[in-house]
């Protein structure tokens, strides 16, 4: 038995979360609250959760890579994928299809093995092509309707490490992750 109780989930979700090698994730939405925040200057500024950071950082180390797919372009975005570690990041992708196509031609994965969080009718033509369709408690009701898992937290709030902790607990990963946590 893991850390994480998984007796409340849906069998066939843990099943999908199993098999899943990749975590992309839309930007604005679901690692932020979807916000943005201009200065005096035009200078943008978004807000980002430390546990979503840490739930990104326990999946590298056990080999489960993120990507980031967005549609706006963001030095701030470049800037966390850095600090993160994040290898894949497409910026400026109106077509996250596209973008998906490439990401999937760069790691040689198929698309079962891929699970995209993403929050609004942008993200659906992804969402339907990957292994595990996840949105945000608060995603766009559209996207929620087309969805294999809804987290119980929004955007921003530590929403993305739900999804991080679901993928290591169907895996059997989680007690290896936390008693990695020294790698970091």
């Amino acid at each position: 038995m893991g850390l994480i109780d998984t007796s409340g989930f849906d069998p066939m979700l843990l099943e999908r979360a199993a098999r899943i090698r990749l975590l992309a994730l839309d930007v604005d939405g679901v690692l932020t609250d979807g916000r943005l925040y201009f200065d005096n200057n035009g200078g943008e500024m978004k807000s980002f959760s430390t546990r979503d950071g840490l739930g990104i950082r326990l999946l590298a180390e056990q080999g489960i890579e993120t990507a980031l797919i967005t549609a706006r372009k963001s030095r701030i975005v470049e800037a966390r994928a850095e600090n993160l570690r994040i290898p894949h990041v497409y910026q400026g992708s109106l077509r996250k299809l596209d973008a998906f196509h490439d990401l999937l031609s760069e790691t040689g994965l198929d698309p079962d093995q891929v699970c995209y969080a993403g929050d609004d009718w942008l993200d659906l033509p992804l969402l339907e092509r990957v292994g595990l369709a996840v949105t945000v408690a608060d995603g766009d009701p559209v996207v929620k309707e087309r969805v294999h898992w809804i987290t119980g937290r929004p955007g921003g709030h530590g929403a993305v490490r739900e999804i991080c902790d679901l993928i290591l607990a169907a895996q059997g990963l989680d007690i290896e992750a936390l008693e990695g946590i020294h790698r970091l």
